[in-house]
């Protein structure tokens, strides 16, 4: 009997471990950068572009435009332009969804609707060759090599407003450094990533007496490194900022609807800022493995 209850303690006294280790497990809390954790954002943009020398060619014509500036237009601020469901899609805009494949690392495939919107009264070089007849409003014919021009709006205009769009693949790393409130209710986190991927351009361009608009053309692509912050609230919810530099080549840009050989080609380093509202989806059952988030 002795050696009965002597088997019984050694065994409980075996077990106790594996049973406290299972408890603890049960006892963790969430970790929004655990693998097996999904997250979507959408935010608003603003954005900055270096000058560029655009090249623009089409029939019998092949001239560049120096030292060009560019800005973004940003929408009005209003309610039915950034609360009404239907013009969500107007103002400059950031859509994303991710994955954390791996502790603090993520992939995302994301959209950033940039503008891009050639200065009126632009103080350019004009280089290249126009021929004769082209163009009547400008008086622009003949041979250029680096001739100071002054364009207007009213007979020369570029832009990518209905949608500089810069569609990414990006690497993300995020580390927690700032955790309160009972089970880390508000956490604060860094993210530091690299992007890259093409460029959808949706083009209006005015010259030579014809102004086309939205001319749509897969015309280059782009990459970029980006850091951030997110804060997070009850591990569900969180507001990002973000702040990234790089750089777009946009090999051709179609002109012309109707005119595959009318293209634009330009590259430039560029600047963003955005601010977006998002939200954290946990996959992992929550006592599966190591690897599952944990709670």
């Amino acid at each position: 009997m002795n050696g009965m209850k002597l088997k019984y303690w050694l065994i409980v006294f075996l077990l106790l471990p594996t049973v406290a280790d299972a408890q603890r497990t049960r006892m963790k809390k969430k970790d929004s950068n655990a693998k097996g954790t999904i997250f979507a954002y959408w935010g608003y943009n603003r954005s900055a572009y270096t000058k560029s020398d655009i090249r623009f060619v089409g029939p019998n014509y092949d001239f560049t435009l120096a030292e060009a500036i560019a800005k973004d237009r940003p929408e009005p601020f209003s309610t039915s332009a950034y609360f009404n469901f239907q013009n969500l899609t107007v103002p400059q805009f950031n859509a994303r969804i991710g994955y954390y494949f791996k502790e603090h690392w993520a992939l995302s495939v994301g959209y950033d609707h940039l503008k891009y919107i050639y200065d009126d009264n632009n103080s350019v070089y004009l280089s290249g060759y126009i021929g004769s007849g082209v163009d009547e409003v400008t008086s622009w014919e003949g041979t250029y090599s680096g001739e100071p021009v002054t364009t207007q709006n009213d007979y020369f205009h570029y832009e990518n407003s209905d949608g500089l769009n810069y569609l990414r693949l990006e690497l993300t790393r995020t580390d927690n450094f700032i955790q309160l409130g009972g089970k880390d209710q508000f956490v604060l986190s860094s993210n530091l990533g690299l992007s890259a991927g093409p460029i959808l351009s949706f083009n209006d361009f005015n010259f030579a007496g014809d102004h086309d608009r939205r001319t749509i053309s897969l015309s280059g692509y782009g990459f970029s490194a980006n850091a951030g912050l997110r804060f997070e609230f009850f591990r569900h919810v969180f507001l990002q900022t973000n702040m990234a530099v790089g750089f777009h080549h946009q090999l051709r840009v179609r002109t012309r609807p109707n005119d595959s050989s009318s293209f634009a080609r330009h590259s430039y380093g560029f600047a963003e800022a955005d601010v977006a509202l998002g939200f954290l989806f946990y996959i992992k059952s929550k006592n599966g493995c190591d690897s599952c988030p944990t709670w």
